[in-house]
């Protein structure tokens, strides 16, 4: 695809311009055969409201980050492997047109683009570079996807209970494996989701079952699996 691009002057500069404006605050990003592609900016659906972002699409990542002062500047840069993107178009709203998702395991937003020509030519050749990755090193693509949060100012009440209204004391919480946004009493519980992180996440109630349930299942059915086994191994006399 762009292979050959890899070990070029022009390449190395455009990579070590980038890691110059995210500065010591970012994380190094020349590695062999990494190539910059391209880069953007896009409306990144936030909790609190729409934001723009900085986007670096490279031949094996996408990078992003907060915009201090543009094509000099940034900040919050965030990393994420392409083998592990998968991509979703949406439909237009009253606040955001050229939308889609992007989604991964550990976290999935919306973002959108200027226009529906800039929004095309993004999703080509992110699809063109995951294409790539997968047949390059055989994986499949990825199944399992985080939630997207839904936005602060989607519900002035609990998406849970449909009672509790927010204000400035009651405050909103989202839960991490649905995204929805829920009150308190309504999230109290906390569930360990390693893929998203090695410390117990906030949960909304409903969710909270559901992953205990699942837990359980899976429990019995390694239990199960350990009694076949145990029960295929011949035992000796002791005569």
């Amino acid at each position: 695809m762009v292979d050959h691009l890899a070990n070029t002057e022009i390449n190395s500069q455009r990579i070590a311009a980038v890691e110059n404006c995210f500065g010591a605050s970012g994380q190094p990003l020349a590695v062999p055969g990494r190539v910059l592609l391209g880069e953007g900016i896009l409306t990144k659906e936030c909790r609190k409201k729409p934001k723009p972002r900085i986007f670096f699409l490279f031949n094996d990542i996408l990078v992003y980050g907060s915009i201090v002062i543009n094509k000099r500047k940034y900040n919050s840069q965030h990393i994420i492997p392409l083998e592990d993107v998968t991509l979703e178009t949406l439909p237009d709203t009253l606040q955001m047109k050229n939308r889609w998702m992007i989604k991964t395991s550990k976290k999935s937003f919306v973002v959108s683009a200027a226009s529906l020509t800039e929004r095309k030519e993004w999703l080509s050749h992110l699809e063109e570079c995951i294409r790539h990755l997968l047949t390059k090193t055989g994986r499949q693509p990825s199944t399992e996807h985080a939630a997207p949060w839904i936005p602060d100012k989607a519900t002035d009440i609990c998406m849970r209970c449909t009672q509790t209204k927010f204000s400035t004391l009651t405050r909103r919480h989202h839960c991490r494996k649905c995204g929805f946004v829920v009150c308190g009493d309504c999230s109290r519980q906390r569930f360990l989701m390693p893929r998203l992180s090695p410390k117990p996440l906030r949960v909304c109630n409903l969710c909270y079952r559901q992953l205990l349930a699942e837990q359980k299942k899976e429990a019995e059915a390694d239990c199960q699996q350990l009694e076949r086994y145990c029960s295929a191994i011949p035992v000796k006399s002791l005569d």
